[in-house]
């Protein structure tokens, strides 16, 4: 069926708030009011480095069983991206599906990673038994999240893919009957919030098989170590022996847990997964030049950043927009951009070098998606 078939309209509800989030519905229905598809636009502010810019996901799509494979969704997907190139330069997708995003301009930028840490070298690196509470160490409460606030947007400050949370920030997961609700540690020094962590919840009934830590957030790497030590407490007294904790391996956390000993499994879908798309590429370089003014740093003048910066805005030297958003996250470096077939001009080398160094290097640290920011 084509796009263009009568009988079906499109809508859009706007500015409602879900766990934190303006949702906008967007609907294709028939002329009677039937329900045909529907997506949800979510509004955030996402980091691409030291700037957080403004930004929109897509969530929630589902097309009715009797409607499916007739073109609709290509239809609202297209209406729906349409309406968010008017308010933000810059799209996502949380968990995206292999395949069809592709044919709109979206490309995976994330890999997926987290650390698993075997309880035995938590205790050794103590160097005492478990069989005592870590001091300072409490359960969270909704009192705690300003706290929490603070400490995760100083923490990644400057990490691509992350959301810049706001005062009213709360993804908490709440609890309910047979649904495990998120569980919360807060450590207190002096008075003073200096780390938490948010315990993925463990339904009634559920095994006793596992333990996952959605976050852990420290201001040092002490206070990292107390949290891991309560963590891995929590493990000893389940019987555990290793618990995966949710975080980068370059974030303080993790090179605490890889002094102590630990893996980082991650994994890099070909499609799908988290991915992104560029709306209006000018606006969103625009946008971005006090990052990239960060990353160069003084290593060019004034008039040679301004030339091939305006290069960049226009398409040049990095055309293709699908490498433009891996490289700016840090999903690329300017090497791997080169495997992957990609020409940058002699005269510009040095400086996409700079602006585009991949993560994990010293001016910007490794991509990456905390699960109580995804929808």
């Amino acid at each position: 069926m084509s796009d263009d078939v009568p009988r079906v309209g499109y809508t859009e509800v706007a500015d409602q708030e879900v766990r934190s989030l303006r949702v906008r519905y967007c609907r294709l229905r028939t002329a009677g009011g039937e329900p045909v598809a529907e997506l949800e636009v979510l509004s955030f502010r996402l980091r691409f480095g030291a700037v957080a810019v403004a930004a929109e996901g897509i969530g929630g799509v589902e097309t009715q069983p009797g409607f499916r494979r007739q073109g609709h969704m290509s239809r609202l997907l297209r209406q729906a991206l349409a309406g968010m190139a008017h308010r933000v330069d810059v799209a996502f997708v949380s968990d995206g599906i292999e395949g069809p995003y592709e044919r709109f301009g979206f490309v995976a930028a994330v890999a997926e990673g987290n650390l698993v840490i075997p309880v035995r070298s938590v205790e050794r690196a103590a160097g005492e038994d478990l069989d005592r509470p870590v001091p300072g160490v409490r359960s969270g409460s909704p009192a705690d999240l300003p706290e929490m606030i603070r400490l995760y947007n100083t923490a990644h400050a400057q990490r691509p893919w992350t959301h810049e949370r706001h005062a009213g920030w709360n993804r908490l997961i709440p609890q309910a009957t047979w649904k495990p609700g998120s569980q919360t540690l807060v450590l207190h020094t002096n008075g003073a919030a200096v780390g938490y962590a948010v315990l993925e919840g463990r339904a009634f009934g559920d095994p006793l098989g596992s333990l996952t830590v959605d976050e852990l957030v420290a201001e040092n790497a002490a206070a990292a170590r107390l949290l891991l030590m309560a963590i891995a407490r929590l493990c000893w007294k389940r019987r555990l022996s290793e618990f995966t904790v949710r975080e980068p391996a370059d974030s303080l956390t993790g090179r605490v847990a890889r002094h102590m000993g630990c893996t980082y499994q991650q994994r890099f879908p070909p499609s799908g997964g988290m991915m992104a798309a560029v709306l209006n590429r000018s606006s969103l370089v625009r946008n971005l030049e006090p990052e990239l003014r960060r990353r160069a740093a003084v290593q060019q003048s004034d008039k040679v950043f301004g030339e091939a910066f305006g290069a960049l805005r226009r398409g040049d030297p990095v055309p293709d927009e699908t490498a433009l958003i891996r490289l700016l996250l840090g999903y690329w470096s300017t090497d791997e951009a080169y495997a992957h077939g990609m020409s940058i001009p002699e005269w510009y080398r040095d400086l996409c070098t700079a602006w585009f160094p991949g993560g994990g290097t010293p001016s910007l640290p490794t991509p990456y998606a905390h699960r109580l920011d995804r929808y």
